[in-house]
């Protein structure tokens, strides 16, 4: 601990690392001022140095340390009303309760709308009512409401409508249940266009009318606020009756909290609760479906924040992006072990099938990346395409290529039709979905939205250059002097200071995720006494300090890359390498592992 002040031989640059071998500068997260907010952090609050330098480069206060510790969902979460149209929202869904009437409900084909899905339908099953589920086939129906959708629901009597995880800009698709005479509800968080659609109400904290504060949240996250208003308005109505009590709502944060790590929507304030609590029922094994999950992606310890986004989501999504996208909600509402076993195991599948996929266009894309940044290293954005990529996949290489590029990218996939379908994906200062929207009112693109770290959109394969265009117009400028973010160091430590004590303490500040980065440290000068290839291009290496102590330590899909080759050939000699630490609890024990992310050599 007493090693976490940060060396420098320059200013700010941390071990002297200008540019390190992903061509990265070291900066220390804290300047002098936040340097003194830590230091008083710890000695307030009796909190190891080193989370006192966690918190304090997260922007938390002196004041607000012990609440941003130890989350609570009590204290942090809103009354319901403060949302636009929340009321009458609640009490069309309440009206839904009482009567007894058909509810339909249509969600989006990701983690979050099948999470926000069966939340809801889960609740109004505890209410004795029953819910139909849509969720839209991603190369048939694309994103959002459809008027198809509206039609068959009115046919099969749904009275009332419930989008989750879109709507917002689904105007045509609404205008048609509006004249089938269908109530709809909109339970959303994407960007909303000024003109909303016709419904009864819109519950989206990213409208241009609602002040709540909420933008933040995803649409599970929505979800349950609106369950709580829910509650209150059928508890106002006196509809809990005895021998009819009210759903465990606490008993669903398993669900938030994974829809909320899986949809990167930032880790902040209400997120935090979420996850935090959330975590706790999920490690409870209570949900069938989840447990099966959990087991069939071979997470052999309790499930941390770390396996919401990179094990149990992408497996949800697989369905969707390559599958039947119909598996996620049913894997998350089933009761019956049988058949949560049997989707758990499909979902594995299609998971190993899209990563072959997606390697495949990676490299594809990675190629067609470098060619175009040779002719034009000034570009603001990426904006590729191929009829060769599944649709399933091209926000994943649209992630791939955002790390590797540091800008956005937008990756298409080309359809028979003449149209192409994208997905992109951004960096911090660049918003993409408001950039999109653009495109959509310049007429560039048929349809689109999204966030301002992810977006999607649908144009005519023939006008990719001209949506192009539009990007680069919205998007701040990005030359090849800014390609690379500096990496923020949150600490220095030797691999003796790294222990089990250590890392626990730092997890305790968590979770951490998009908008409350995981913390990195580096390690100076460390020598590397083993290094080799493991799995799938991954390298695993044991670095060792000055005092002997050593420390175990892998890079991920880093073998291929400069980062692996200096890992492989560095064996004997001394580096300094940045990551982030974590506990390997493989067999029952603890032991500390850096996880890789940069490396630099001396001098």
């Amino acid at each position: 601990m007493s090693e976490s002040r940060l060396a420098a031989s320059e200013p700010r640059h941390v071990f002297g690392v200008a540019r390190s071998v992903g061509g990265r500068a070291w900066t220390d997260r804290l300047d002098s001022a936040s340097g003194l907010i830590a230091t008083a952090i710890a000695q307030t609050h009796g909190v190891p140095d080193i989370v006192a330098r966690v918190l304090a480069g997260r922007g938390v206060s002196v004041q607000a340390a012990p609440a941003f510790l130890a989350p609570r969902l009590r204290d942090l979460l809103p009354d319901p009303s403060t949302l636009a149209a929340m009321d009458t929202a609640a009490a069309r869904l309440a009206d839904a309760v009482v009567r007894r009437e058909r509810v339909a409900i249509f969600g989006d084909y990701d983690v979050d709308g099948a999470c926000s899905a069966a939340l809801l339908a889960d609740y109004l099953r505890a209410c004795g009512v029953a819910a139909e589920i849509r969720i839209p086939d991603r190369l048939t129906e694309g994103y959002g409401p459809n008027v198809e959708a509206m039609r068959d629901f009115a046919k099969s009597g749904a009275a009332l409508i419930v989008t989750v995880d879109c709507g917002t800009a689904g105007q045509v698709p609404l205008e048609e249940a509006a004249r089938l005479g269908v109530d709809v509800v909109v339970l959303d968080h994407h960007g909303a266009p000024e003109m909303l659609p016709p419904a009864r109400a819109i519950v989206n904290p990213n409208r241009q009318d609602d002040l709540s504060g909420l933008g933040h949240l995803c649409a599970a996250g929505i979800v349950f606020v609106t369950l709580v208003a829910l509650s209150r308005e059928l508890r106002r109505r006196g509809f809990w009756q005895p021998g009819r009590s009210e759903p465990d709502l606490l008993a669903a944060l398993d669900l938030v909290a994974l829809a909320t790590v899986a949809d990167v929507v930032p880790l902040v304030g209400l997120n935090r609760a979420f996850v935090r609590q959330g975590l706790a029922i999920l490690r409870n094994r209570r949900r069938v479906g989840l447990a099966a999950l959990v087991d069939a992606a071979r997470v052999e310890t309790a499930p941390e924040c770390w396996h919401l986004g990179y094990c149990l989501g992408p497996r949800i999504n697989a369905g969707g992006r390559i599958g039947d996208s119909s598996l996620g909600a049913r894997l998350l509402m089933t009761e019956d072990p049988g058949e949560a076993a049997a989707i758990a195991a499909t979902l594995e599948r299609l998971n190993e099938e899209r990563r072959a996929i997606e390697a495949r266009a990676v490299e594809e894309a990675e190629a067609e990346g470098d060619r175009i940044l040779d002719g034009t290293p000034e570009a603001r954005a990426l904006v590729l395409s191929s009829p060769d990529w599944h649709p399933g996949i091209v926000g994943l290489v649209a992630a791939r290529l955002k790390e590797r590029f540091g800008r956005p990218v937008f990756a298409f996939a080309g359809r028979e039709d003449g149209t192409a379908t994208g997905s992109g994906r951004s960096v911090p200062g660049a918003d993409l979905g408001r950039a999109v929207r653009a495109a959509v009112e310049a007429g560039a693109a048929a349809k689109g939205g999204g966030h301002a770290m992810a977006a999607g959109a649908t144009i005519l394969a023939s006008e990719l250059d001209r949506f192009r265009a539009a990007l680069e117009a919205e998007l701040p400028m990005r030359g090849a002097e800014t390609r690379f973010e500096p990496l923020d160091i949150d600490a220095a430590l030797t691999a003796g200071g790294a222990t089990v004590e250590t890392v626990r303490a730092v997890e305790n500040a968590g979770p951490f995720g998009q908008g409350q980065p995981e913390p990195v440290f580096a390690f100076g000068g460390h020598r590397v006494v083993e290094a080799r290839q493991i799995g799938t291009g991954h390298v695993r290496a044991v670095l060792r300090s000055g005092d002997g102590a050593t420390l175990r330590a892998i890079a991920f899909r880093s073998a291929d890359k400069p980062l692996g080759q200096v890992l492989l050939g560095s064996v004997g000699q001394t580096l300094h390498v940045a990551g982030t630490l974590c506990l390997d609890r493989w067999g029952g024990g603890e032991r500390v592992e850096l996880r890789i992310c940069d490396a630099a050599r001396p001098g």
